[in-house]
């Protein structure tokens, strides 16, 4: 684990290291959060199809034992009969 130093102005410089093993260029934005007392930085995605793939597989664990489709299915069935609870 590498260590960073913050200045009077409250910032800090990202080890090169770092910044080439995700990417990181002069004027790229960072996603800031805190999780449990720790300061997380994450590159900010630069397109929509970055923000997929850094979304995908996300949470997985939510979906086992669980077919998609019969999910939907069941899904779609409830939102019909709630249409036509309402018409009545």
């Amino acid at each position: 684990m590498q260590t960073v130093k913050v200045s009077s102005k409250h910032q800090i410089a990202l080890p090169a290291s770092v910044r080439r093993e995700l990417g990181i260029r002069s004027g790229d934005e960072l996603l800031v959060d805190v999780s449990a007392g720790h300061v997380v930085l994450v590159p900010k995605p630069r397109s929509p199809e970055e923000w997929v793939k850094r979304l995908a597989g996300l949470h997985k664990e939510v979906w086992d034992g669980i077919d998609p489709r019969e999910y939907v299915r069941a899904e779609r069935e409830a939102w019909d009969a709630g249409k036509r609870w309402r018409r009545r």
